[in-house]
């Protein structure tokens, strides 16, 4: 990923919002402001994580249709070559510069092969790779071109189809990951709210006619177990999201969206919790 403008907006933006924060040091709302600043930060990032990986879907959907448009091309008899320039003023969605690209570099003399080994270093996705490494071989190796082209369509048909049904396969369990996730922060909040103050409470009334500091003391351990429990609840909120993108989409790289709000979410209702009850 290339840090461009938006990213440093966010970056810029963020830190302003964290330096803001310092006003109100020492007082409740001070972390949720810094938190906030954190979170304008990291937000163009993964934003653009989401863009991408959109970007990479609709990439595969569209190669799907230049690899049919170019086995009907192949199997009228045109060449490899003289086929991608016929299909290179069609419409491909964010795939059509690459196939442009593709087309103009043939037509100034690049051998097919090397043009093809561009083309899928710049589309950068597994799907496409595998497949344009084929019609390369093919088209070294000087067999039937047109049967590959179909072979490969095919499988990358099946590859898509394949994807889509284990997304919908999944697509309850990820309902599921958000569901428990959020019973969990209730489950903290509720210990953390109420039934820490009573222990506290019990704790207290037996110190009643002690000397020492036992009541300060249970103080102390009650802030350092909330701030346990707040760091607990992101660090939940950070794997949960990892699972539920490697369950949905197969990648742990997919998750970090997930992991982003359900971490946003924690902080936010954790924070504002504090401020209200605490």
């Amino acid at each position: 990923m290339e840090i461009q403008r938006i990213h440093w907006i966010g970056i810029a933006v963020g830190l302003g919002v964290m330096l803001f924060s310092l006003i109100f040091m020492g007082q409740s709302i001070f972390f949720l402001i810094l938190g906030v600043g954190i979170i304008i930060a990291a937000f163009p990032f993964v934003f653009s994580m989401i863009a991408e990986g959109r970007a990479s879907a609709e990439k595969e959907d569209m190669f799907l249709e230049f690899s049919r448009n170019l086995v009907e091309s192949v199997k009228a008899g045109l060449p490899i070559s003289k086929s991608i320039l016929n299909v290179k003023d069609k419409p491909y969605g964010s795939l059509t510069p690459h196939v442009q690209k593709l087309a103009n570099q043939i037509q100034l003399g690049i051998p097919l092969n090397v043009a093809l080994q561009t083309f899928s270093r710049e589309v950068n996705t597994k799907t496409i790779s595998r497949a344009l490494t084929l019609i390369g071989q093919a088209e070294r190796a000087g067999g039937d071109i047109g049967e590959i082209l179909e072979a490969v369509a095919g499988a990358v048909s099946m590859s898509d189809k394949l994807k889509k049904e284990r997304k919908a396969a999944i697509s309850t369990l990820v309902v599921q990951g958000y569901i428990i996730f959020f019973v969990f922060l209730i489950i903290i909040l509720v210990m953390q709210f109420k039934i820490l103050p009573m222990v506290q409470g019990i704790a207290n009334v037996g110190t009643i006619g002690s000397v020492g500091t036992t009541g300060a003391g249970a103080a102390t351990d009650t802030g350092d177990i909330s701030g346990a429990f707040f760091y607990l609840l992101l660090i939940q909120g950070f794997f949960s999201g990892l699972t539920i993108g490697k369950l949905a989409e197969g990648s742990v790289k997919a998750g970090i969206k997930h992991s982003f709000a359900l971490m946003m979410a924690a902080f936010l209702v954790s924070s504002v919790a504090k401020i209200v009850v605490g």
